[in-house]
């Protein structure tokens, strides 16, 4: 048997270690951290995200700490629409779009890996610093809390360890520094009665100006009766520092959104009433032309970090666990296991890299922009046919893996009015579509 030991109690790491579970295979995760607690703001997993995690055999507690996501509505600087479609089931996928935060996600994995791999299985408090190997294995040599070094021997070093990863600079250390691309986001949750029909997804601004996305986390939070709602508004700003616990002020972005009315959302008093504000700059790490080192692989962050938009960061990272735990279990070589997973995976995700830098379907926001010079638009046919704004979507799905359903056989698949998709017979029978049983 196989002896795995994986660096980050992140999401990709949890869920590498339960994949490899699942598959017989030995893991112990390490983690920088003392505690791991739930900390972050929201994800919007995706459907072939939730498939994982069905698979994972923890959809029932997932389903418990989400939010399903019906609907996702755009809009411009002036709070007027610009296109709509539908989410997860009720467009017509087998599996379901939900909203989580982050933490609880994470929290959830760790609990789940404690209860099947046993208490031993998570290591705290264990820097890795460096590793090194030979023709039987690798050695990791870890740090940690007490001043202690320890050196540990495996068959494979899965380096899950994030954006800083220590693992990817050793492995690149070309391709050490990242660069900062100019734009920064405020990330922030806000406790809120439930807008529209509490299961929608907001985009809302001009990129020549501000943008927001919206969306919920957490229904009746810690038994308050109120939705944690989730936050993200990204901005031009002079930033350098690359951490997500940078804390950020909503003084500095209210007034952007001044124009903006919602007869359902007062977005600057959601700002205004806010729990937590982090900032994040938006960090360009080149895309790697490997993963792969022998017997050291990268996964998630670590190998592929990508802008935080469109909500496939953490879902790809849990893909990654089992693309590689399946491929570890084919292959009698664990450099060519190793090779097998970077050929499935690397090129399709640094596609996804590219695509985030250049907006992905959010680019639709600043065409009307540039198309209206920001200002009001009478008829927005005129400025974004529907078809148009479909065509886009419709690439961006299938490229992150989930082809939108219909589309390929001339259905539209977005709309523009919440009153016109009530009526139309384009919207799926989700009872009909068959899902995974509760």
């Amino acid at each position: 048997m196989l002896d795995i030991v994986i660096i980050g109690a992140g999401p990709a790491g949890l869920a590498a270690a339960l994949r490899f579970h699942q598959q017989g295979l030995r893991a112990r995760v390490y983690e920088s951290v003392e505690e791991l607690r739930p900390l972050g703001v929201g994800i919007d997993v995706k459907v072939y995200g939730t498939k994982e995690l069905i698979e994972l055999g923890v959809y029932d507690e997932f389903v418990d700490i989400s939010v399903d996501a019906k609907t996702s509505i755009f809009y411009n600087n002036h709070g007027q629409e610009i296109y709509a479609e539908l989410c997860g089931t009720h467009m017509g996928y087998v599996h379901e779009q939900r909203f989580v935060h982050r933490g609880y996600l994470q929290m959830l994995l760790y609990r789940t890996v404690i209860d099947r791999l046993g208490p031993e299985s998570v290591v705290q408090g264990a820097r890795f610093v460096r590793y090194e190997q030979d023709g039987d294995g690798v050695t990791v040599h870890l740090e940690h809390a007490d001043g202690r070094s320890e050196q540990l021997r495996a068959d494979v070093l899965v380096a899950a360890d994030g954006i800083k990863s220590a693992a990817r600079r050793q492995m690149h250390p070309e391709q050490a520094e990242p660069h900062y691309s100019g734009i920064t986001m405020y990330r922030g949750t806000t406790l809120m009665d439930p807008y529209r029909d509490g299961h929608t997804i907001l985009h809302i601004g001009a990129p020549q100006i501000a943008t927001m996305i919206v969306y919920p986390i957490a229904d009746d939070f810690e038994g308050t009766g109120k939705t944690l709602v989730n936050w993200v508004v990204e901005r031009e700003r002079d930033e350098t520092v690359e951490d997500w616990n940078q804390q950020g002020s909503v003084d500095e972005i209210v007034p952007l959104f001044d124009s903006v009315d919602l007869p359902f959302l007062d977005v600057q008093q959601m700002l205004r009433d806010h729990r937590e504000v982090y900032l994040f700059p938006l960090i360009r790490h080149e895309p790697l032309d490997s993963w792969t080192d022998g017997r050291v692989v990268l996964v998630g962050d670590a190998a592929h970090a990508m802008y935080p938009r469109g909500g496939n960061g953490a879902c790809q990272a849990i893909v990654d666990g089992s693309a590689l735990a399946r491929a570890l279990v084919e292959h009698d070589s664990v450099p060519a296991a190793l090779k097998a997973f970077e050929g499935e995976r690397l090129a399709k995700v640094n596609a996804m890299i590219m695509a985030h830098r250049g907006e992905g379907y959010e680019v639709i926001r600043r065409m009307v922009a540039d198309r209206t010079d920001c200002q009001p638009f009478d008829d927005i046919e005129e400025v974004l046919p529907l078809a148009e704004a479909d065509a886009i979507f419709s690439r961006y799905h299938a490229m992150v893996g989930q082809p939108r359903p219909g589309f390929e056989a001339g259905e539209p698949t977005g709309f523009r009015t919440w009153e016109a998709e009530a009526a139309s017979p384009r919207v799926p029978d989700t009872a009909a579509v068959v899902g995974p049983a509760r």
